[in-house]
């Protein structure tokens, strides 16, 4: 009986121990997006969605909240093309794990692909 309340004792210290590791060792995001709260920026994901809208909350695996957001159309014909069709989506909560690119929408400008060869 001694033997296992004193295993029980370790087991708990230990326990403890690591979640005050946790504690004291805060996780950080990689993307500062503070400078981006209650401003519009533009999101894209893994799959080709995007969405624009105002940036109202996030967290340190980049799961992000949305106000008013937009969500861009894609071209039925061309998949990786846009059309000019919009569809609105109001609060929207983003994976993280699913966001391939965030941007600001003022300041944002589509260029051409330089690395593109030209078939000649």
């Amino acid at each position: 009986m001694v033997r296992v309340s004193k295993f029980r004792v370790t087991r708990i210290t230990i326990f403890e121990k690591v979640f005050e590791d946790d504690r004291k060792a805060k996780k950080t995001s990689i993307l500062d997006l503070t400078r981006f709260m209650d401003k519009a920026i533009r999101v894209k994901f893994s799959g080709g969605r995007e969405v624009a809208g105002v940036l109202k909350g996030f967290d340190h695996l980049l799961n992000i909240v949305l106000d008013n957001c937009t969500e861009f159309i894609r071209d039925p014909d061309d998949p990786y093309k846009l059309s000019e069709d919009t569809r609105s989506l109001g609060i929207v909560v983003c994976r993280g794990t699913a966001i391939v690119l965030i941007c600001p929408v003022e300041g944002m400008e589509a260029i051409a692909n330089p690395f593109l060869q030209q078939e000649a």
